[in-house]
């Protein structure tokens, strides 16, 4: 995780910790979300904050192209959901759907099968801000047309 800070607002990146595909280290991934929400109010309290990275979780069903066969896979339990879904429940706006309500946009794919061309992948890197950045929000983006990683970049516009 880095921070920094700006005139007006905080700005944390962050790779959030995976649960492991055996899901033994969802307990610490729960900890982990805690304190790492515990720590962005921290921040709000002084001014706005936008965090953004790879937080390791599909938090709806449009944010991957399996949910069925997903629902009990590390990045899109219940538990890390519901760990996601404490930030939006604290004041925290999934920027990208603020612009965009339907499925079919994802920032990972796997590298095997195929799964990038025929686009089955999972939407697990993220913008979020405070909700009083929301007036300052122009715009939110992936960009799945830029390869060189498993991921691709996402980003938003502030005015």
């Amino acid at each position: 995780m880095l921070a920094a800070e700006f005139a007006d607002f905080f700005l944390v990146n962050v790779y959030v910790p995976n649960s492991k595909r055996d899901l033994s280290r969802l307990t610490y991934r729960q900890k982990w979300d805690r304190d790492f929400l515990a720590y962005l109010k921290k921040l709000e309290k002084k001014k706005p904050v936008i965090f953004c990275g790879d937080l390791n979780v599909a938090h709806t069903e449009i944010d991957l192209a399996n949910p069925k066969a997903n629902e009990h896979n590390h990045g899109f339990t219940i538990e890390e959901r519901n760990g996601f879904t404490a930030f939006v429940n604290a004041g925290f706006l999934d920027t990208f759907r603020e612009f965009e309500k339907g499925g079919g946009h994802y920032s990972w794919w796997s590298v095997m099968g195929g799964a990038r061309s025929r686009n089955v992948g999972w939407r697990i890197d993220y913008f979020l801000v405070s909700k009083a950045l929301r007036p300052r929000l122009k715009r939110a983006f992936i960009r799945p047309g830029v390869t060189g990683s498993d991921h691709c970049p996402v980003g938003i516009e502030l005015g």
